[in-house]
């Protein structure tokens, strides 16, 4: 049948009747919140770069957490700040650093908040890179130690997930037998598993103060012309024994995304990084386009290309929206 007899508009005179007949619904359980915590006492300290997100002390990073917690966000990803680096990013994975201590902590206030961790050097290595420099390149085998070393301290805090988001070929493997060596092995692993070498990483890098001081992340973040490539990262990382898998970033390759859904069950995230959300920050705060509605939109893409939940600076403003519906 064709017009007059189908009309498609009909369900789309209301906003009733188009959420009832919506085929991709975003809820708060939905999403996931990063958190960047950094030394100190009662500290909440702005990113002018991302407007609304901020670094916190862990006795702040908990009260905030509270209030993710409330609006019926699951759970959060948590980024460190030393207080000192050096060129292994010895406080990456010693078992006083940051993110070790703001685990106990959040996990002491909210043992049902489920807490993730970022794992990888850049944050606490003095030249900003992903792991360990030798001769001006990262050494990928030596620095797979570091990793699972980082992996099980995060665990031992009380880590619920582990996320290697550094990209050294086998890694997935190396911080699997490190959990299980460790008697961790009922501890998730999340591999950013086609994490991209992208320009829309720029804001994070001032809020993580994580800039590469020589060089940069091309030669084992994966290059954006890529498809194929991305889907074989996926495939050895599913072999090496992830529980989940992440593409990042997340409206650049959507294209990505969705095959990953197709091609592989394991449950499935995207990233939408700290770029993406500060154009839309920016460009909401010129009054250029209607930031409440892009913020939305953008989410529900991502969440149509495939994800099973999202990663996103927007996790907060996203659940308070749509938490009452």
């Amino acid at each position: 049948m064709s017009f007059p007899l189908v009309r498609m508009r009909r369900l789309r005179k209301t906003e009733a009747l188009r959420r009832l007949v919506a085929e991709t619904v975003l809820t708060p359980d939905d999403l996931i919140y990063p958190m960047f915590v950094c030394p100190g006492d009662d500290v909440c300290q702005g990113i002018g770069s991302m407007p609304g997100v901020n670094r916190y002390s862990i006795d702040a990073l908990v009260e905030e957490c509270r209030k993710v917690a409330d609006l019926g966000v699951p759970g959060v990803i948590l980024f460190g700040i030393p207080e000192k680096k050096d060129a292994l990013g010895t406080e990456g994975y010693s078992p006083k650093g940051i993110i070790p201590r703001a685990v106990r902590a959040v996990k002491k206030a909210l043992p049902n908040l489920i807490v993730m961790c970022d794992v990888c050097l850049c944050e606490y290595t003095s030249h900003g890179h992903c792991g360990i420099l030798e001769k001006g390149h990262v050494h990928n085998d030596a620095t797979l130690e570091l990793l699972a070393r980082a992996s099980v301290v995060y665990a031992q805090a009380g880590a619920d997930v582990v996320a290697p988001s550094d990209m050294m070929d086998g890694r997935v493997l190396a911080i699997r037998e490190g959990l299980e060596e460790a008697g961790l092995d009922d501890v998730i692993l999340l591999s950013y598993a086609a994490k991209y070498a992208s320009a829309f990483y720029g804001p994070f890098r001032e809020a993580a103060d994580s800039t590469p001081q020589e060089g940069d992340r091309r030669g084992y973040q994966m290059d954006p012309p890529n498809f194929r490539e991305a889907m074989r990262e996926v495939a050895m990382d599913v072999e090496e024994g992830a529980d989940m898998l992440m593409v990042k970033p997340a409206l650049p390759y959507l294209d990505v995304l969705s095959a990953v859904r197709q091609e592989f069950d394991l449950p499935l995230s995207a990233y939408q990084v700290s770029g993406e959300f500060a154009m839309i920050k920016a460009a909401g705060q010129q009054g250029w386009i209607d930031e409440q509605r892009v913020m939305m939109e953008s989410l529900i893409s991502i969440k149509r290309a495939g994800a099973d939940f999202i990663f996103t600076y927007f996790a907060k403003e996203a659940a308070a929206l749509v938490g009452g519906r």
